[in-house]
């Protein structure tokens, strides 16, 4: 994405916080700080990236306006978050795998919020609670326990991905 960052107007500001706090239990204020910068759709000209100290943090689906979270973002909402809200626990036994960009099945799951729904934006983590991906759930999180095969969360991006360097 080759976009011109900008400040965002306070009105701005204020509706990504909206979005924020719907989605990630109330914790827009925290995960979207006042120095974020953004860029718009070229085409559309409505805003696409949200930017923190030049790290993208999450981009906003144009269908239904919607957070994606980035590895970045997933690192700062980690951090803010209490736990286990929005978090999936993986064994250490897949966990290398995981975070070289694989996606998470049922029977790596060792723990996921059970208030967690299908598209929910989610955080895959460790046995320690260390961050090591984000994705999209695809079942809830009351019921991937259960299960013992198919696929519970698409990771997007990972730690291992490049984008990150430990």
């Amino acid at each position: 994405m080759n976009y011109r960052l900008v400040k965002p107007s306070p009105e701005e500001l204020e509706e990504l916080r909206t979005i924020a706090s719907l989605q990630f239990h109330g914790v827009g204020r925290e995960f979207i700080p006042d120095d974020i910068m953004i860029a718009y759709s070229p085409t559309t000209y409505r805003i696409r990236a949200i930017y923190h100290q030049g790290k993208l943090l999450a981009t906003l689906r144009a269908n239904d306006y919607k957070l994606i979270l980035r590895i970045w973002g997933g690192i700062r909402l980690n951090n803010i978050l209490e736990k286990p809200l929005l978090r999936v626990m993986v064994s250490n036994k897949y966990s290398k795998f995981i975070s070289e960009g694989g996606n998470v099945f049922c029977k790596h799951v060792v723990f996921m919020d059970p208030n967690i729904r299908p598209h929910d934006e989610v955080l895959v983590v460790d046995e320690e609670w260390n961050l090591i991906a984000v994705g999209k759930a695809l079942l809830p999180g009351w019921i991937t326990t259960l299960f013992n095969r198919g696929e519970a969360v698409r990771v997007r991006e990972s730690i291992g991905s490049g984008s990150v360097i430990k």
